[in-house]
């Protein structure tokens, strides 16, 4: 296992396996309301059972070379994470994803985060696009796409039903030549 610094601030980033899926739990539990504002995974992990099949799918992402999930950890407390719902080595494409309970927000985790994972899909896996889709009402998942330099692309008009309602998704993204631009 390997942990990552995030920061001066103790925040570190981890691979999140099917071990911790009690941990995941009750860190989905306690920002249950927050992160499920825009985002489904609350709605898929509700109990113990559920927790684990979701962070195995992960693993078996991970072990196919096809995604991955890791947490943010704060002080040892799991209080998010970043992901790539899907990567496709053969197309050089990606798709990262985040996110946080509210008791973390407003401190760069993920963005900090997104780097890394950016960084090592990038630099290490030869990932040539990596897409970042949040709904258009989802103005802190879209301030970090601005954060890490994508750029936006467009706007999936009412394609994404979420809990009954036709939402917009926005289609973000950064280029390989661009995010090795922007890190110098």
């Amino acid at each position: 296992m390997y942990a990552i610094s995030l920061g001066d601030d103790g925040a570190e980033l981890r691979p999140l396996e099917p071990w911790r899926a009690e941990e995941f739990l009750a860190h989905i539990d306690r920002g249950r309301e927050f992160i499920g504002q825009h985002v489904a995974l609350p709605d898929f992990v509700t109990d113990l059972a559920s927790s684990r099949s979701f962070l195995q799918r992960y693993a078996d992402k991970r072990a196919a070379d096809a995604g991955r999930i890791d947490g943010i950890w704060t002080d040892g407390k799991l209080v998010g994470g970043v992901l790539f719902r899907t990567m496709d080595l053969d197309q050089g494409t990606a798709e990262a994803g985040c996110w946080l309970e509210p008791s973390a927000a407003g401190r760069g985790l993920v963005t900090r985060a997104t780097r890394v994972i950016i960084d090592w899909a990038v630099e290490e896996r030869g990932i040539h696009r990596v897409e970042w889709y949040a709904s258009a009402a989802n103005e802190p998942s879209i301030a970090v796409a601005r954060r890490l330099g994508m750029t936006k692309e467009g706007v999936l008009r009412e394609s994404y039903l979420y809990r009954g309602t036709r939402c917009d998704m926005e289609i973000w993204s950064v280029l390989a030549h661009e995010w090795r631009a922007s890190r110098g």
